[in-house]
């Protein structure tokens, strides 16, 4: 595993795991968070952020973090694996609760600066239906990169950390 790539719904621990892979293999890890929000939450243009995103891929080796759907099969025709964070709305909604509780007066480490940690309708409804909605999306690139990419899908706690123990800077096509 050399160019990994995390997805999975808010809450899911995305920037948690690659932190933790980056730690483990000795890879850079990038949080597209950071890189997509201008502080205050702007966004960027659709242009400037393609190529954002085509300028992280291009390192020969990383751990990125993040949805961000108009991006997602650059980001997966260029890595060797995808890592789904299939949990539970109950669970990702729960940790955004905390995550909100915890950086309230602040900025989370994985966030862009400027973005001071929030909650909206918004986003709870997007991760209360991301199954419906995101996840059959998901399930289908993973179903597409299944021949040439290394493919894991992890639907608990224990999976993730199960994973974790085992990963190694080996590659398995």
């Amino acid at each position: 595993m050399k160019r990994i790539l995390v997805i999975g719904p808010g809450g899911a621990g995305k920037s948690t795991l690659a932190t933790r892979l980056g730690e483990r293999l000795n890879l850079e890890v990038k949080h597209l968070d950071r890189f997509y929000w201008r502080p205050g939450w702007v966004k960027p243009s659709p242009d400037e952020w393609v190529r954002t995103v085509e300028q992280l891929v291009s390192r020969d080796a990383w751990v990125i973090d993040g949805n961000y759907s108009g991006t997602l099969d650059l980001r997966a025709e260029r890595c060797d694996t995808i890592v789904f964070l299939d949990l539970s709305r109950f669970l990702c909604l729960w940790r955004i609760a905390k995550r909100v509780l915890t950086y309230r007066s602040g900025t989370r480490p994985d966030m862009a600066d400027g973005c001071r940690e929030k909650i909206d309708l918004e986003f709870v409804l997007w991760i209360w239906n991301y199954s419906r909605r995101n996840r059959p999306e998901v399930l289908q690139l993973l179903r597409e990169y299944s021949q040439s990419k290394q493919i894991v899908r992890l639907r608990s706690r224990a999976e993730v950390e199960r994973f974790l123990n085992s990963a190694t800077g080996e590659h398995h096509a």
